[in-house]
């Protein structure tokens, strides 16, 4: 095997925002051409001798981007670039692809690598322009002709356009609001500060809760699920741990859920859990496991709960926008398609997870049905601040193109704020928090796009919205050690998760809600700590893919292992084995026996479905050991993972129809917010799955209110 030894110190390089407010470029769609070159004549490799003015040949250069190394060759002729061609680049197309286009063209159209970054992707930018920079070192340019060269975008004229609706921001709330208003017939315009729609729901994977009676009937109850069932049966409304003194609303909850588990029992007496019982779930289950979930005390001794109005919103129409997705043409599983599909996404605490496509698919799906539906988009456009009138009712927004150009969008019916939080801005979040004290800091890895820094919330609060539940940000474990993000390493299913310390122990409840699973792994060395896993579905429950050609929950397992983010092992001795080379400054040094002796028992506990160390609620993904040593199709796979922040649970005041409220508890006129802005609904913890299920329901509603104003 090659050595792959990177140390902690890119880490503080990685921790620099993967977005960034540089201008740029606007442009009205993100539909940019993939291109990785800037076209221009060849001319072969350059000799030491010929590095001079009037040099011609090909120059090559590197730097360290966001997921790994971005290398140019630089083309020159007599002293003059005419040609960029990115010939190593791991970055996340998804994100970057403006990059790749515009920058090598501004090189050579402007003779300089001294240009404005894209914004939403300032990392990879710099890294492009600072290997180009190498390259034209290396061909002996004079550098400091081409910094005099630097080129940065000026403003155009001042504008003013006309719309019934504005919408800000192009993630899934924002597209799935402009859609739903555009299909009621009004005239929508969205604004988009990256280079790139998407935002966080282009990181978010694809997992989507909603209680769903077709999918449920092709499922079996587990015996784990059982017990978790009877102990729910077993609470007491009265018990000071469930603070329903304190938030009585949510005791009718309780028993109506109690009721619902009795019925469900008598209408299948005399079946077996895990043999013949039928799977069950509700939307009541679903909104006490968000109370539950979400039921946390604030280091001030204060509790924060959901808003059971909103819970209750987003439990019962959440499959409704769910079937909306698929009516527009998301690739998502409803109804008995769903029956194959349906997981426990972590944090979820239960199997209610449906499949959605994810990331770059999804968004261009949603930006293809928005432009059907005749939705104007603008990207490299950001909102800056609402305009109202003398009587406060929100009639559009000034708003500030990557160039600086400055446009005032005047609304006949109002503004739809669908921006996001701001785990992207950790300042902001250490300033507002009351949860996780010194465990955070101003330089917190984030997994979120750059550009989630909070401003839609500031604007609102200029107009005089209400905030609430901002004491608390949520942070992901199983994010990467050196980066922060979610777009490596593979884990998979929650249930079927094995996490162990550098000592090789299991230390927590893989199942159990994502601060409890942070909180665990803070506590350990360094805050890192690895996941065993071995596939998703697979026969044997293990990762396919010995010579690393195959993929393991849908992740290419050759490529995770080359850019540094999993040890692979086609036997468990060569997982072990593995594991002595650095990840990230890591190098655990598990023995295979170490190894051995925790898959082993946890494989006890799956047969016996229950766990003696944690309680796991739903615990399954047995390994077969025996299989993955002798079957060379099969292998094992350990991920190192370290907590980041992920989803801020506060933001603005909204109702149930999406308004948004002042602090008086009144509707703002011509106002309305959706996804990761608002806050309420999932209080101090939000559940994994809850995500886009909130962006979607809630985009939705916000776009039908928004349509139907007079």
């Amino acid at each position: 095997m090659k050595k792959r030894i990177i140390s902690w110190g890119l880490a503080a390089a990685m921790a620099v925002s993967l977005g960034g407010c540089s201008s740029g470029q606007p442009q009205e769609s993100t539909s940019a051409p993939e291109s990785t070159a800037a076209e221009g004549a060849s001319a072969p490799e350059s000799t030491e001798a010929e590095k001079q003015d009037g040099v011609s040949g090909t120059f090559s250069g590197s730097s360290a981007g966001m997921q790994g190394t971005v290398s140019v060759d630089l083309t020159v002729e007599n002293g003059v670039i005419t040609a960029v061609t990115v010939t190593e680049n791991h970055e996340t197309p998804s994100l970057t692809a403006v990059v790749f286009e515009r920058i090598p063209a501004q090189i050579v159209q402007y003779q300089t690598t001294t240009l404005d970054a894209v914004t939403g992707a300032t990392f990879a930018s710099n890294a492009l322009m600072r290997a180009a920079s190498q390259a034209a070192e290396a061909a002996g340019l004079d550098m400091a002709a081409l910094e005099a060269n630097a080129y940065h975008a000026q403003p155009g004229a001042t504008q003013a356009w006309e719309t019934d609706i504005l919408v800000v921001g192009g993630g899934g709330a924002g597209l799935s609001a402009a859609i739903t208003a555009a299909q009621e017939g009004a005239k929508v315009i969205l604004v988009e500060k990256s280079s790139f729609l998407g935002g966080n729901t282009m990181m978010a994977g694809g997992g989507y809760n909603t209680v769903d009676p077709e999918a449920q009937e092709g499922m079996i109850l587990t015996p784990a699920q059982k017990n978790t069932m009877d102990s729910y049966l077993a609470l007491d409304p009265d018990d000071e741990a469930l603070k329903l003194a304190q938030f009585p609303e949510w005791k009718e909850v309780l028993t109506t859920l109690q009721s619902e588990i009795k019925d469900f029992y008598a209408a299948n007496q005399g079946k077996e859990p895990g043999v013949d019982m039928p799977g069950f779930d509700s939307n009541t289950l679903h909104m006490w496991h968000i109370y539950v979930g979400g039921l946390r005390e604030l280091n001030d001794g204060t509790w924060i709960a959901s808003d059971i109005d909103m819970a209750r919103t987003l439990a019962e129409e959440s499959l409704d926008a769910f079937k909306w997705l698929e009516s527009i043409g998301i690739d998502a599983k409803s109804g008995a398609e769903a029956s194959d599909t349906v997981f426990t996404v972590l944090g979820a605490m239960w199997p209610r997870t449906h499949a959605v496509s994810a990331d770059k698919p999804l968004i261009d799906a949603l930006e293809a049905a928005a432009k059907e539906a005749g939705v104007t988009i603008y990207t490299e456009t950001a909102a800056v601040s609402l305009i109202t009138d003398e009587a406060g009712t929100v009639t559009g927004a000034q708003a500030t193109q990557a160039d600086g150009t400055q446009i005032t969008i005047n609304t006949s019916k109002g503004v739809i704020l669908a921006s996001g939080g701001y785990c992207a801005n950790a300042p902001m979040v250490k300033e507002y928090d009351k949860y996780w004290g010194d465990d955070l800091s101003d330089h917190t890895l984030t997994t979120n796009v750059g550009t989630n820094t909070g401003d839609g919330i500031l604007m609102a609060q200029e107009v005089g919205a209400d905030v609430t539940g901002m004491e608390i940000a949520q942070m992901m474990p199983s994010s990467s050690p050196l980066k922060g993000t979610l777009s490596d390493g593979i884990w998979g299913d929650a249930s079927e998760q094995i996490w162990i310390d550098g000592n090789g122990k299991r230390f927590v409840n893989e199942y159990a809600e994502r601060d409890v699973l942070t909180k665990a792994s803070l506590g350990l060395d360094n805050g890192v700590f690895y996941i065993i896993y071995a596939g998703h579905g697979d026969e044997n429950g293990v990762c396919k893919g010995a010579a690393m050609e195959d993929t393991c929950f849908g992740k290419d397992v050759k490529t995770m292992w080359e850019t540094n983010q999993i040890w692979y092992g086609a036997t468990l001795a060569e997982a072990a084995e593995a594991t002595k080379e650095a990840i990230g400054g890591n190098a655990p040094s598990f023995t295979e026996e170490q190894l051995r002796e925790v898959i082993e028992t946890y494989n006890g506990y799956v047969e016996a479905q229950k766990d003696d160390d944690f309680g796991k609620e739903v615990i399954s993904g047995s390994i077969d050991l025996e299989a993955v040593d002798s079957n060379p199709d099969l292998g094992i796979c350990i991920t190192p993972r370290k907590a980041s922040l992920h989803h801020t649970m506060g933001g603005i005041v909204i109702d149930t129809g999406a308004n948004v409220l002042d602090k008086d508890g009144n509707i703002i006129p011509g106002l309305w917010a959706a996804g990761e802005i608002t806050g309420g609904i999932h209080a101090g913890n939000r559940l994994g799955g809850n995500a886009e299920a909130d962006v979607f329901t809630f985009g939705r509603i916000a776009g039908h209110s928004a349509a139907a104003a007079e």
